[in-house]
């Protein structure tokens, strides 16, 4: 079997289509870069976030998990520098009035220049220089850069003032650094201890795009792992070997993921060091799916400072006071989605190329559906049924009647369904059904009364260690 090969446009048209991913608010015809996850991807988001949990939470003994709120008084954001220096540099082009990020267009077409380095004054020299053209028209004259703030405002209460306004929150960290004492003063914890959360946050991107990569509204999985100073080598390498492990489980193939160490110039100034993990998609190339920072103790020493609250450390066993140090390993979720979903998406040629099927290869825990259950015949859907409410105590399972058996098993195949259970005109006689499995389309004759079991051994037997 061939795998012919894929473009990103040809996944992303597929999971809008099998209902994976929809156009937010379609109906109202549309909201730019909003996107709804389907019954389809809401399942595998659910997966996903079980498996990240289990490793880093149940998985180390070190960690907890917090929810913290979407909405925080402003002073938050204001003491970590949000407020002041959360900005883009925007600029518009002077002829079709098409919007870009200067830092972005600038690297795409002069790669060569080192944009992060660069001041808001040289960003304008090269913009103005002429050698920059608009991706729109091709024209080369553009406004001069304007700062743009990313964070969304919103107001609490009665009044729309500057009093009560407020930000939705652009990442989940901040809610883990506030909470630190109260973590340790209700567990009873010593360090080293592991904040984690899973949330929404929102930045008001000037040039969302990719699909579900770049957008406004999106989902963090974030550890905020807290230690005595010092031991920043050690933290962090034993995050990047855990992060790596879990980005394995996920069964994203080994060639279209790599480790980037940033360089020094590409360092926050009170950062050590930062790995980042990217996966090659189909067409657009490396994108970053999480980032490994020693973040020192930058955090809750801006907190402990705009707060006046005394967020240092007593060591019980040394008597030694100090604000711990921090290693921060930090998943978006919405782009793990779709690493997963560009991964597993396989065109199939079959029969020497005569006939092909669409398989999404995801591995058999984080597949939407672990099984999929089908009557040979409509006459045959009662006794189905009972079959489905045997497997769907246990599993993610739908119920499938539509169609000759043939188009229900590629129907699955295509949604990544790994087992698909027909009962046929034999069943009530041998109290056997046909078990299917996805990748290899092997069939097995297997008794209904050890179903589960049989689910149950096939997923640990294909778990990715």
């Amino acid at each position: 079997m061939a795998e012919k090969e894929k473009n990103f446009e040809e996944v992303t048209t597929h999971l809008i289509t099998s209902g994976f991913v929809y156009q937010g608010s379609e109906i109202y015809g549309g909201l730019s870069n909003s996107w709804d996850y389907g019954p389809l991807g809401a399942l595998l988001k659910n997966h996903v976030k079980d498996l990240w949990l289990r490793h880093f939470v149940r998985g180390i003994e070190y960690n907890v998990q917090i929810d913290p709120a979407i909405i925080m008084n402003p002073k938050v954001w204001m003491a970590t520098g949000h407020v002041a220096n959360f900005h883009d540099p925007l600029v518009d082009c002077k002829y079709c009035h098409s919007r870009y990020r200067a830092d972005q267009i600038i690297h795409e077409q002069k790669p060569e220049l080192d944009v992060d380095g660069m001041t808001q004054d040289q960003l304008n020299d090269v913009m103005q220089s002429g050698e920059i053209l608009c991706p729109s028209c091709g024209k080369h004259e553009f406004t001069p850069i304007r700062q743009f703030q990313m964070m969304f405002k919103t107001f609490i209460g009665v009044t729309e003032d500057k009093q009560s306004e407020v930000y939705l929150r652009p990442e989940t960290a901040q809610g883990i650094f506030i909470n630190f004492k109260n973590v340790l003063r209700t567990t009873r914890r010593k360090l080293p201890v592991g904040i984690v959360d899973i949330g929404k946050a929102f930045r008001n991107e000037i040039t969302p795009g990719n699909f579900t990569f770049r957008t406004r509204e999106f989902e963090q999985m974030e550890i905020e792992f807290f230690f005595k100073p010092g031991e920043d080598d050690k933290w962090f390498e034993f995050y990047k070997e855990n992060c790596k492990s879990f980005v394995e489980k996920l069964g994203l193939r080994e060639e279209k993921v790599r480790f980037r160490d940033h360089e020094p110039a590409e360092l926050a100034f009170y950062s050590k060091a930062t790995t980042d993990i990217e996966y090659d998609f189909p067409t657009m190339g490396w994108g970053e799916l999480m980032g490994i920072a020693c973040r020192s103790d930058y955090d809750l020493g801006r907190h402990m400072e705009s707060s006046s609250q005394d967020l240092t450390y007593l060591d019980p066993e040394t008597n030694e006071k100090y604000i711990p140090h921090v290693v921060e390993p930090s998943f978006g979720l919405d782009r793990l989605m779709l690493a997963l979903c560009c991964d597993a998406y396989e065109v199939e040629s079959l029969k020497d190329g005569a006939d092909s099927r669409i398989v999404m290869h995801f591995a058999p825990e984080l597949a939407p559906y672990t099984v999929a259950v089908m009557p040979l015949s409509n006459k045959l859907v009662d006794e189905a049924k009972k079959v489905f409410d045997q497997v769907r105590v246990d599993y993610d399972a739908i119920f499938d009647t539509t169609g000759s058996i043939g188009k229900r098993y590629r129907r699955e195949d295509a949604i990544g369904t790994p087992l698909c259970v027909c009962y046929d005109f034999d069943s009530a006689n041998d109290g056997c059904v046909t078990v299917r499995e996805r990748d290899s389309m092997a069939q097995e004759r297997i008794a209904i009364a050890d179903l589960n079991e049989y689910i149950h051994k096939f997923l640990k037997k294909n778990q990715v260690k």
